[in-house]
């Protein structure tokens, strides 16, 4: 393993000013997104829509770090023959492969509960995917919360179950000398308050790294992609913008060690403009006090208004590379500290 090969990496991943696109939805996902405009999904579909996003060339440049593929999509190439892998290298951002294989119930666990699998062959496809060219990997953990104030959920076994699979990933990757982001995401789905999902991501960050401290991954070869601690949708309490940024950085201070190069949001539902203010927020009032960067992975939070705009009519491909290159430039903002200054000033 070449840790300094890995930490150049997964420093360049967390740049200032950048974040990472999640291009990684599953056949299923991507299907359901172009349902919602009456595109049909289809492998040349998806290439196309694909390869805009890639070919907006300056705020790929500018903003996007790095961009997560999914298999299928690693293996294709643009309409002129290129890899699209090649399309992401010439833009200057580093291209990534989701490797987990989906979530299936936790045998023994709490109804519901889930673990994420596709250990199984792994080695060999990230020995694959490097040669394709990925550099870094992804790895989703999926962990609930109880409804109705039941703290029964998530589980013990639930955690130890989908960090314990995160570590063992995490080796894996570096000893394919690809850097692992680990991504132990704790819904948003219930009626759970913001004090539950401070306990419940704490509970799972310490056991995170506690696995991957005993699978002797080097953390400073890897990124951490987790949620925000924010109050279920279903709440009738929501966390305030400060509320979030507070509890979301004082979580990680106690949680998370100062080797890793960066921490990189999932959006998780929320919209574009509450995964912006909410980033921004923390970077601007506590970029002091922390020893790791603040950035973004974000898949819908980026790509719904590109999506909702392209339509998938040639025609609508400028303006929706406008609106991709707006979502990346206020989330770049965000990383900096500086979005809502700019929202003022342009006011």
């Amino acid at each position: 393993m070449n840790l300094e090969a890995l930490n150049k990496v997964a420093v360049a991943m967390a740049a200032p000013g950048k974040g990472i696109l999640a291009a990684d939805e599953s056949s299923g996902t991507i299907k359901k997104r172009f349902d919602s405009i009456g595109v049909e999904s289809t492998p040349e579909s998806r290439r196309d829509y694909r390869e805009m996003l890639f070919h907006t060339e300056a705020a790929m440049r500018e903003r996007i770090s790095g961009v997560i593929l999914y298999d299928e999509t690693i293996r294709q190439n643009a309409k002129d023959g290129t890899p699209l892998v090649k399309l992401i290298e010439k833009a200057g951002s580093i291209p990534g492969i989701k490797v987990d294989a989906g979530t299936k119930p936790l045998a023994g666990a709490k109804a519901g509960e889930v673990v994420t699998e596709g250990l199984d062959g792994l080695r060999e496809r990230l020995g694959e995917y490097h040669r394709l060219g990925a550099r870094f990997a992804k790895w989703r953990a999926v962990i609930d919360l109880g409804r109705n104030g039941d703290r029964s959920i998530p589980s013990g076994a639930c955690i130890r179950a989908n960090t314990h699979a995160l570590a063992r990933y995490a080796a894996l990757c570096q000893e394919a000398e690809i850097v692992p982001i680990v991504e132990p995401e704790v819904l948003m789905d219930g009626d759970h308050d913001a004090d539950a999902c401070y306990e419940a991501t704490l509970w799972t960050l310490k056991a995170l790294y506690q696995e991957l401290y005993e699978a002797n991954v080097s953390l400073e070869g890897t990124i951490l992609k987790p949620n925000m601690i924010v109050a279920g949708k279903k709440c009738p309490k929501q966390a305030s913008i400060a509320e979030v940024a507070e509890k979301t950085v004082k979580c990680f201070r106690n949680a998370v060690p100062a080797a890793v190069p960066g921490i990189v949001f999932l959006s998780g539902g929320q919209s574009d403009i509450e995964a912006t203010a909410h980033l921004d927020a923390m970077n601007k009032s506590y970029a002091s006090r922390m020893p790791w960067k603040l950035s973004f992975s974000y898949g819908r939070a980026l790509q719904a208004a590109p999506l909702k705009a392209w339509g998938g009519k040639a025609e609508n491909v400028a303006a929706a590379q406008r609106a991709f290159a707006h979502r990346a430039k206020m989330n770049g903002l965000a990383q900096l500290g500086q979005w809502a200054e700019s929202l003022e000033k342009a006011a």
